[in-house]
């Protein structure tokens, strides 16, 4: 059973950083999509970015481009998001999704929570004044 585990989430003024990390066992992750997702509560789950893990094609929702970074490490099995300058509206719980076929396939696709068969349990981000 293919598990994606999200660490790193936490508490932060505005302004600051942090990363998450996204692990998986008996999982490869060489061909497919890793994406990470955010839920604040009363709205809809929404795409923040996607990798295909060729590692040549990053997908970024416009809310946060120039300020999230998704990259990998496939040694580890791991994804990673950095966050920086963080915003009160960056706060939610963020989730790490991954796929069972091949590539992300555009942007649409690769933010569309429907596009992806595994989930993890999720990691809170609150930003804080």
């Amino acid at each position: 059973q293919v598990q994606p585990v999200e660490s790193g989430g936490g508490s932060v003024q505005p302004g600051g950083s942090l990363r998450l990390s996204c692990a998986a066992t008996n999982y490869t992750y060489d061909r497919n999509c890793i994406g990470w997702f955010r839920q604040a509560p009363g709205k809809e789950r929404e795409g923040v970015a996607a990798t295909a893990l060729e590692g040549y094609t990053k997908h970024y929702a416009d809310s946060v481009k120039g300020r999230f970074t998704i990259s990998q490490d496939n040694a580890k099995n791991t994804v990673y998001l950095q966050m920086n300058s963080l915003k009160p509206e960056d706060t939610a719980m963020y989730y790490c999704a991954a796929t069972r076929t091949t590539g992300c396939g555009g942007t649409s696709a690769a933010l569309n929570a429907r596009s992806y068969n595994y989930w993890g349990q999720g990691t809170q981000v609150t930003v804080f004044s």
